[in-house]
């Protein structure tokens, strides 16, 4: 079963991801359906690892508000 969020974008995580060069689109994608489930080195938060339709291999991190919310926190573009 896929996990279900509602993402809390704000200008700021938006504006971070987007100097990453991933979309909000592509970061949702990621989230909800992950390739491979990870904790945040640098932070200790969720992460996840996947594909975008796009081809693109992505990881995502995000700090959980609750059972069915996320704030996104950060992505990049994994070589």
């Amino acid at each position: 079963m896929m996990p279900y969020f509602t993402f809390l974008w704000t200008p700021e995580n938006e504006q971070h991801i987007a100097e990453h060069g991933i979309t909000k689109e592509e970061f949702e994608e990621v989230v909800m359906n992950p390739g491979e489930r990870a904790t945040s080195r640098s932070t200790g938060l969720p992460a996840v690892f996947g594909e975008t339709s796009t081809g693109k291999f992505i990881f995502c991190v995000y700090e959980p508000l609750d059972d069915l919310m996320v704030l996104p926190v950060t992505a990049y573009e994994v070589e």
